[in-house]
Order: C-alpha cells, then sequence, then structure tokens
C-alpha cells in the first residue's frame, strides 16, 4: 500500500481518536448529555462516569499504541505486538459499528457507525505500516 496513504491514514485515526476523546470529555462534564451516548442506556450519571472514564482510557490506549506504530514515541516494544494492538482494535471497532446500528439513538447511528466505521478502514491501512519508518 502507498506510503502516503499510510501516512495519511495515522494522521486521520490520531486526528479523529482526538475528537472522540474531547466528546467523551465533554459528556464527562456534562456538557454534552449522556443519554445520546452508550445506546441510550446508561441509567444514571454515576454510570456514565464509569463507562465515560473508561471510553477515554481505551482511547488513550489505542492513541499511544498509534503513536508507538508511527515512531512517534521512541520505543522498543515489539511491532508484532504494537499490530497486536491494533488489530483488536479492528474487531472491537467493527463490533462496535454493528453495535451503534442498534442503538437506541439517531445521534450514535447517524455520527457514530460511520465513525467506526471509517476507524476500521484507518486502522487496516495502519496496520501494514512498517515500524520502522516515520509517516510525519
Amino acid at each position: 500500500m502507498n506510503e502516503v496513504i499510510k501516512s495519511i491514514s495515522m494522521k486521520l485515526m490520531l486526528a479523529l481518536l482526538t475528537l472522540v476523546m474531547l466528546f467523551h470529555l465533554l459528556v464527562l462534564s456534562q456538557i454534552i448529555p449522556y443519554d445520546i451516548v452508550w445506546a441510550g442506556k446508561l441509567n444514571s450519571i454515576e454510570e456514565m462516569y464509569s463507562f465515560e472514564i473508561m471510553s477515554i482510557l481505551v482511547n488513550s490506549i489505542l492513541m499511544t499504541t498509534l503513536l508507538l506504530k508511527g515512531n512517534f514515541i521512541k520505543h522498543k516494544i515489539s511491532g508484532k505486538i504494537i499490530n497486536g494492538i491494533i488489530w483488536f482494535f479492528i474487531f472491537l471497532f467493527t463490533l462496535n459499528t454493528i453495535g451503534n446500528l442498534f442503538a437506541k439513538t439517531i445521534f450514535e447511528k447517524v455520527v457514530f457507525t460511520p465513525l467506526t466505521l471509517i476507524s476500521v478502514f484507518l486502522l487496516w491501512n495502519i496496520v501494514q505500516l512498517k515500524s520502522n519508518k516515520n509517516p510525519k
């Protein structure tokens, strides 16, 4: 695959993750109502805090993994381990895309379904990126 496409995929995915984490921080701070996320199934503010903190943590793990993959962070972690983590997220986002199709809220169906599907394709491009090259 063309290195330019892989580099663009990396940058788009990092930007998308930044926006998603900002969105979750806005939900966590209750600027955005929590009833439009998590398939509309959250029953309390306490549940929202748990789910949103977990989401921010998971997205942080993915972002860190991508920064390692793109050699934005110096490391000695095996490329196989990094790729394995990315493949896990490809699987997770595929399941999430299917779940979003069945969400109670239109917002999740219309906004998050395409975002998670796009994430699957971007991550698929990124996992093919050689770890020893810097995609800047």
